[in-house]
């Protein structure tokens, strides 16, 4: 069938997108009502259950780089995309086995009160603050990329225009409805999102006895590159990129201060261990229907769209083949179901990111120190409040820059330079004695600026962007080098380093692990 729509959805696809925008205007009001405290704004008051949360955090997790932007690496390069799939999906057994009770024992609100409990408060929360942005601003501006073209897909919105209003409904539903409108937006959506892929991936097999080699066979005969689409090397052209990617994507998921937030939100180390089980299934279930769409897209939406240029290319882009794959199976009705869903998406993980970067605003850099904790919850909340603002029209302005770029790469850059900051520092703060102030802070200032020059210097931008023949730096991503850097800068500076307070840090250490490990003591 043709690819080609030019034209805005019908009013069915509206209809279902408009429903869900009002039940989550609702939920919010609803936790609105209910947060009334600094705990229940950041971490919904600890009462969340491990299963909800394990739902909360698939949800969180299969953002729109997972729906829309692997299905549409798998429909215009085949093989690698799976690369991003497997590489985001193998990073949760680090965080089930190394970090989880840990971190849920030793922290309250942000990963920076993990790093900060026996090192200095006001340098290490200053680091983890401003690694914990950065990360958030890659991420989120990935997510504004996919909504933009989403509500321009379905209204026919000016893009700019349609950036704007995503943004301005995610600061409404994070500045009043915190962490509990959040977790149950991305609840909801999970369940949806999983329903949804589920039907696309059994309509898509369908018509081939559910052989899922018959549906391969078929997309490398549709595909205008043949039986290249079944190896790699489409899009991802060198094994160093390969590499970094892995490196990125495996130990970047231990990293991201909205995940790692979400470890708060319930009430013991015991729960936080379930939610990364339940968490584990559901977004490894998911990735494989991920795959399984992006060839069904090759199969009915047409080889020719692959090409992204001409009147077979792709209306939004080929960030869109998963919505249009929804109308091939389901009409215009399942269509905005899709869209309702994608947007739900989109919302729920911006919601979750821009709470993560107030969180490190507010608590991290306001309240421990600007203010010293010399400071009440209600106004640590106000802060944070006027943080969700900022960072809202931060996101809108990212998301016009970033326009034409792959989803599924923006979120792949944000996971670079979590596995190169706050990853290094994270997991030597909990397993490394010899970690210093000094050695944490300087270390993870160096893999945060590695990661980002080297971002800089490699082709997407140098080239790409800024319009360069040729990139300094020939990778796309940058963990190959940035994420060693930063664990042998934390390591020298630690080692050389003999103050007093280093000293005392050091032993510090044994009474960390005791709380890390039990929950109990100093």
């Amino acid at each position: 069938m043709s690819a080609g729509w030019s034209n805005p959805a019908g009013w069915s696809a509206v209809a279902s997108f408009l429903l869900f925008v009002g039940l989550t205007l609702v939920i919010t009001g609803w936790a609105a009502r209910r947060t009334r405290s600094a705990e229940e704004f950041y971490v919904a008051g600890a009462g969340v259950t491990g299963f909800q949360n394990g739902l909360a955090i698939a949800g969180d997790y299969m953002s729109a780089a997972s729906f829309l932007g692997i299905s549409a690496l798998v429909y215009g390069g085949g093989f690698d995309g799976l690369i991003y799939s497997v590489g985001w999906l193998v990073g949760w057994p680090i965080v089930l086995f190394l970090i989880a009770e840990r971190l849920r024992n030793l922290g309250r609100y942000t990963f920076a009160d993990v790093v900060s409990y026996r090192l200095g408060q006001v340098p290490v929360r200053s680091f983890a603050a401003a690694s914990s942005l950065v990360v958030v601003l890659f991420y989120l501006a990935g997510q504004m990329v996919g909504a933009g073209q989403l509500m321009r897909l379905l209204f026919g919105l000016d893009y700019r225009l349609a950036v704007a209003l995503v943004g301005l409904l995610m600061m409404v539903y994070v500045a009043l409805g915190g962490m509990r409108a959040t977790t149950w937006v991305q609840i909801i959506k999970a369940c949806l999102l999983l329903a949804g892929a589920s039907f696309i991936a059994l309509a898509v097999l369908a018509p081939f006895g559910f052989d899922v080699g018959a549906l391969f066979a078929q997309a490398v005969a549709a595909h205008e590159r043949h039986q290249a689409i079944l190896a790699p090397g489409l899009l991802i052209h060198h094994p160093l990129d390969v590499l970094s990617l892995a490196l990125a994507l495996m130990f970047g998921t231990a990293g991201l201060p909205h995940i790692l937030m979400r470890f708060f939100t319930v009430a013991d180390a015991r729960a936080a261990r379930k939610s990364v089980f339940y968490a584990t299934g559901f977004i490894g279930y998911f990735y494989l229907l991920t795959f399984i769409i992006g060839f069904g897209a090759i199969v009915m939406l047409g080889g020719t769209a692959t090409t992204g240029g001409g009147e077979d290319a792709l209306a939004g882009g080929f960030n869109m083949a998963a919505l249009f794959l929804a109308q091939a199976v389901g009409g215009d009705l399942f269509l905005g179901f899709i869209a309702a869903v994608a947007f739900a998406t989109i919302l729920a993980v911006v919601a979750g990111l821009t709470l993560a970067g107030a969180s490190a605003i507010s608590h991290d850099l306001y309240a421990n120190v600007f203010a010293r904790g010399r400071t009440s919850e209600q106004a640590e909340v106000r802060a944070s409040q006027l943080a969700v603002l900022g960072l809202g029209v931060l996101a809108v302005l990212l998301g016009i820059l970033f326009q034409h770029q792959n989803i599924a790469y923006l979120v792949g850059l944000a996971f670079a330079v979590a596995a190169s900051s706050n990853f290094p520092v994270l997991v030597l703060s909990m397993f490394w004695r010899g970690l210093t102030t000094r050695g944490a802070v300087l270390g993870g200032f160096i893999g945060l600026a590695a990661a980002l020059a080297l971002t800089v210097l490699g082709p997407e931008v140098w080239q790409d962007l800024l319009g360069h023949a040729v990139a300094p730096f020939p990778c796309r991503y940058p963990a190959i080098v940035s994420m060693p850097l930063a664990f042998l800068s934390i390591w020298f500076f630690s080692v050389i380093d003999r103050s007093a307070r280093a000293m005392a840090e050091r032993e510090a250490f044994f009474a960390q692990q005791i709380r890390s490990e039990t929950g109990l003591g100093a």
